[in-house]
């Protein structure tokens, strides 16, 4: 369908003369790979949240790679300890000063130690962090990594250093992320960072600032070039996928999502193609036909609903109702019917009452998703629900609400994959699974994850057909055939 789109034509023809270049001439810089034994200097870090904060982990990591250091899994070997944190939950937070305090007993062993605070939750408490807690040296926003070879060099001198300044331009499109801890088979590429989606519970607007999209050569050179190193699942990141915009210089033309999502899912057919999040006012059908038009392009999608109640919804401001919603996912199962699609769901929002709870367990019923993340709703400081709305659902209604919800939820799961006994998938193996290794672990299509046992001669990065011979709410299990 898209084959014909002159912007596409243009696009290509452009993207063409970038996949010739040599690598070190690419946009998405050069590869970086540099073993933590051969670096004098070595930081460790830990990642909480959403996968663009394990993705931002990785931009991170190269960073500082060119800057003379080498990872560590070790902390006590480290001379950097990093916490890339998430604010999107009270919980997160209280998971981050947890580790804090024991980064603290590291550095009373190792008082030369550094200790800096990247991501969301620096930028939210920059002052809190450089004044309460003592032990940290540096305080760095997700637009800032660039800066973190300064701050570093200033903390070895003994002084503290801050840098959460909110940029309108920087994507890192110039960096190849260093993968950390990478199975070789799966990766993330970010294609756009920030958010102009106003959800009144939601910080991400304040600690990631305004939406920008990536340049479009440089994330399918990102892409090209991870499919020669032997990866073959890609995941394109983005607080909000579906409303990626990138401008064309030269011919002046947009690039959709849609558009951007083929020249991904062009670069090789062994090259699976996931992508996360979507909003569902953003969510249009050129994606899904799209999605149906091309193979690797995985059958699964992440469309939050957050709630089933049109009248919460509007106080969430998510800019969408229930039948907006319903009709989306109608569309999808339309255009691609063994597509699987997850969700986020909150319990309590401020005002909620039984009825609409009632709604929000009618939907997932409804839409029969294939697994859901699921809270209940945790006030965040600064955001337009803390300003306008009285967190007023007692916390015991809250938890009782969010129990109903994931106990129908494991129930649609396992019903849902029960439905799958019998067929057969094509996965791709990404490793041994966690309770045997006499196993190989992957995903199909639909982000499932199967278990089968192993044979001769293969290794994760293959494709393999299992048939599913059994099922839990969580697994697959099955043989190759």
């Amino acid at each position: 369908m898209y084959n014909d789109n002159p912007t596409i034509k243009d696009v290509k023809k452009d993207l063409n003369l970038e996949l010739n270049k040599p690598l070190s001439e690419k946009r998405q810089g050069e590869v970086l790979d540099l073993p933590s034994d051969t670096a004098q200097k070595k930081f460790y870090i830990e990642s909480y949240g959403c996968q663009m904060n394990f993705s931002d982990s990785e931009i991170v990591a190269s960073v500082l790679a060119k800057d003379g250091f080498g990872s560590t899994r070790n902390m006590e070997e480290a001379d950097l300890i990093l916490i890339n944190t998430c604010s999107i939950r009270e919980k997160a937070e209280d998971t981050v000063r947890k580790r804090l305090s024991v980064f603290n007993k590291a550095k009373k062993n190792k008082p030369e130690l550094i200790v800096g605070v990247l991501g969301c939750m620096a930028e939210r408490l920059k002052k809190k962090f450089l004044e309460e807690e003592k032990i940290v040296d540096i305080v760095v926003g997700p637009d800032a990594y660039r800066d973190l070879p300064v701050l570093v060099a200033g903390a070895e001198d003994g002084n503290k250093g801050v840098n959460v300044f909110l940029s309108r331009e920087e994507t890192y499109a110039d960096i190849s992320p260093l993968r950390l801890g990478s199975n070789g088979v799966s990766a993330f590429i970010s294609i756009m960072r920030g958010c102009d989606n106003m959800c009144s519970f939601c910080v991400v607007p304040f600690t990631r600032g305004r939406e920008r999209s990536r340049d479009a050569f440089s994330i399918v050179a990102e892409a090209q070039d991870l499919f020669d190193r032997g990866y073959r699942e890609v995941t394109l990141l983005g607080q909000n996928v579906d409303s990626y915009k990138w401008e064309n210089p030269e011919s002046k033309k947009n690039v959709s999502f849609a558009e951007l999502m083929e020249m991904v899912a062009l670069v090789s057919p062994d090259l699976r193609v996931r992508f996360s999040t979507s909003h569902p006012k953003d969510m249009t059908d050129d994606v899904l036909y799209t999605m149906a038009k091309y193979e690797n392009i995985c059958n699964y999608i992440h469309l939050p609903v957050q709630s089933g109640s049109s009248r919460i919804l509007k106080l969430m401001n998510r800019t969408y109702d229930r039948d907006w919603y319903k009709e989306r996912v109608e569309s999808i199962y339309r255009i691609i019917p063994d597509c699987a699609i997850s969700s986020d769901i909150i319990a309590g929002f401020c005002t909620e009452t039984e009825e609409e709870h009632q709604e929000t367990l009618s939907i997932i019923k409804w839409a029969k998703y294939s697994m859901s993340y699921m809270f209940f709703y945790s006030e965040r400081p600064g955001t337009l629900a803390a300003k306008k709305y009285d967190d007023d659902i007692p916390l015991e209604v809250k938890k009782r609400r969010l129990t109903e919800i994931v106990e129908l939820q494991t129930s649609i799961s396992r019903d849902e994959n029960m439905k799958d006994i019998g067929k057969t998938f094509r996965v791709l193996i990404e490793g041994d699974s966690k309770k045997s290794s006499s196993d190989f672990k992957g995903r199909n299509s639909q982000n499932k994850m199967l278990i089968f046992p192993k044979m001769p001669n293969l290794k994760p990065g293959d494709y393999v057909e299992v048939k599913v011979l059994s099922s839990t709410s969580a697994t697959l299990k099955g043989e190759i055939v």
